[in-house]
């Protein structure tokens, strides 16, 4: 039907065309041209002037690879991992199933920074295109358990509305470790292995979970190397994930309790934010004084990175709160 509505008018505007003069014909062939980009389903004018969902990925790798290394300190393993993740679902062109990635660490660490980096590249900084980005705050969105029924149907019908519009929709859900059980195995059926559910496709969509539960685990993995002189770069991604996947199974407080997405092994990637040393808290520091506009005063520097190490209390190696209270902090020191 679009080819044919396309022939027609092609044929009928060179038909009426010459009975106006010069001037009108081309005002007329450009004023329609342009009538035919925006009524275009997809077409680049209306995608650019109005919301439009990127029918073609536009996530360029190497972009966010160069945001995580000036960005985002202290996290290798993650970046890594993302990376990875990204570029094996985005090089297919059909993927057998949604990327699912479920984010674990203590506050501060990064993982909702990472988040952002992700919807950022995939929407191109197009303020019209990030409604296709979905943020669900369980303190927000799901706050009563009496009402987690609701919530069920309500996600449901949210999720297969939104992928339908947008197959290449982003489905963030951040303090999974607040979520009431069982509220997330509703979406189950979403992210299998499926070809199309009731003519809907879901595979290209991405699922990003962000679980503080889980996070006293990396850290105590992380500080028992440190304490055997071992490196965290050498820490193993595999023995890391098998034991963030048990972890937060039996977790009760951990949104994937006795999940049936982890039983099913629905979620593709247990990614591990490591504690954040004084080296990584400084860098915090120096770009936030950037992002404030403020010159890097390396004394300042030392004293709120130092101020801000407190874990453990005997060795005060790690930030128990990452970066979360930077910008605040060098708001109150300028």
């Amino acid at each position: 039907m679009k080819l044919m509505n396309a022939a027609a008018f092609f044929i009928l505007v060179p038909a009426l065309t010459p009975a106006l003069d010069p001037l009108s014909t081309s005002i007329f062939v450009g004023g329609a041209a342009v009538a035919w980009q925006l009524l275009f389903p997809h077409s680049w004018l209306k995608c650019s002037l109005l919301e439009c969902c990127n029918v073609k990925d536009t996530l360029n790798l190497s972009v966010i690879k160069m945001d995580f290394d000036q960005k985002v300190f202290g996290q290798h393993l993650a970046t890594q991992i993302v990376l990875r993740a990204l570029r094996t679902n985005m090089h297919s062109k059909r993927p057998r199933k949604p990327l699912v990635m479920s984010f674990h660490g203590w506050t501060g660490t990064g993982k909702l920074f990472v988040s952002s980096i992700i919807a950022e590249n995939l929407y191109q900084l197009n303020v019209r295109r990030q409604m296709f980005v979905h943020h669900f705050s369980t303190v927000v969105h799901f706050p009563h358990l009496s009402h987690v029924h609701l919530y069920k149907e309500q996600l449901q019908n949210w999720i297969r509305g939104n992928v339908s519009a947008c197959p290449r929709s982003l489905f963030i859900f951040s303090e999974m470790d607040q979520m009431p059980h069982g509220l997330v195995d509703s979406i189950m059926p979403f992210l299998g292995y499926h070809e199309e559910i009731n003519g809907v496709y879901y595979g290209k969509a991405i699922f990003i979970f962000l679980n503080n539960a889980g996070g006293d685990k990396v850290t105590e993995i992380t500080l028992d190397y440190w304490r055997r002189l071992k490196r965290r770069e050498d820490i193993p991604m595999k023995e890391l994930q098998s034991l963030l996947s048990e972890e937060v199974f039996r977790n009760r407080n951990s949104g994937f309790f006795h999940s049936q997405l982890i039983q099913k092994n629905l979620i593709d990637y247990f990614i591990p934010f490591l504690p954040l040393e004084y080296k990584h808290v400084r860098e915090c520091v120096r770009a936030e004084l950037r992002t404030q506009g403020h010159p890097e005063d390396e004394d300042l520097i030392t004293e709120i990175a130092l101020a801000m190490t407190d874990y453990p209390s005997e060795e005060r190696l790690y930030s128990s709160k990452g970066c979360k209270t930077v910008a605040s902090r060098v708001t109150l020191s300028i």
